[in-house]
């Protein structure tokens, strides 16, 4: 790995050492020792860190209002296509259908 970053990015071992080190301390990453070193893989499916990213960054910059999460994200669905709408509108019906599970618990 430190091969393909050295030549594509010019990072140094020790950077990417410390990355991966903050990564899995920030449970992203976990590891296993194989030898002297360590072997990392993700914790978190991709979809999982995306959702915590969109969670995060509209927490940061949109007040508590939930109004204003759904108008944020609206906004940035405008850049979406047929099919992404599509899933994304299944996606939303699932949640739908776990929040009445729960609500029936």
């Amino acid at each position: 790995m430190h091969s393909y970053f050295e030549k594509n990015r010019g990072d140094s071992l020790n950077t990417i050492q410390s990355t991966l080190d903050r990564l899995f301390k920030k449970t992203l990453l976990g590891r296993v020792k194989n030898g002297h070193a360590y072997q990392y893989f993700p914790k978190v499916e991709r979809h999982e860190l995306i959702g915590q990213l969109i969670k995060n960054v509209t927490h940061d910059f949109v007040s508590e209002d939930e109004s204003s999460v759904v108008a944020a994200f609206s906004s940035i669905s405008e850049d979406l296509d047929e099919q992404q709408l599509d899933k994304l509108e299944a996606m939303i019906e699932q949640q739908r259908q776990k929040l009445q599970k729960n609500s029936e618990k």
